[in-house]
C-alpha cells in the first residue's frame, strides 16, 4: 500500500521535474529560433531590404512556467553565479534541479515507504 506522504512526494517530485523541464525546453526553442532569425538578417544584410526582428512577446503560461522554475532552481543560483553563458547556466540549474527534485525526492519516497 503506497501512503499519501509518498504519493504526494512522487507528484511532487514529476510536477517539479516537468516544470523546469518545459522551461528548459521553451529556453532553447526561443534561442534557436533567435539564432535563426539572425542568420536570416545576417544573409539579407547586404540586400537593400532590411528586417527588424520583432520584440518576443511572453505569453502567460509561458511566464507561468519560468517563474516557477525560476522558483525551483534559486538554490542552485551559488553554483552557477560566475557564468555568463546562459546555455551553462540553464544546463547546470537543470541538472541540479533534475538530481535534487527527481532522484532526491524518489529516493526519499522509497525511504519513507520502506519506513512505514
Amino acid at each position: 500500500m503506497i501512503t499519501p506522504i509518498v504519493r504526494l512526494l512522487r507528484l511532487a517530485s514529476l510536477a517539479i521535474c516537468v516544470v523546469v523541464l518545459a522551461s528548459f525546453a521553451i529556453f532553447a526553442y526561443n534561442q534557436s529560433k533567435e539564432a535563426s532569425a539572425h542568420q536570416t538578417r545576417e544573409i539579407t544584410a547586404g540586400s537593400s531590404v532590411t528586417t527588424k526582428s520583432a520584440p518576443a512577446r511572453e505569453s502567460s503560461l509561458h511566464k507561468t512556467i519560468d517563474e516557477a522554475s525560476n522558483d525551483f532552481t534559486s538554490p542552485f543560483a551559488g553554483a552557477v553565479s560566475g557564468a555568463s553563458n546562459e546555455w551553462l547556466v540553464r544546463g547546470v540549474k537543470l541538472l541540479l534541479a533534475l538530481a535534487i527534485y527527481g532522484v532526491g525526492c524518489g529516493f526519499l519516497a522509497r525511504l519513507v515507504r520502506l519506513r512505514l
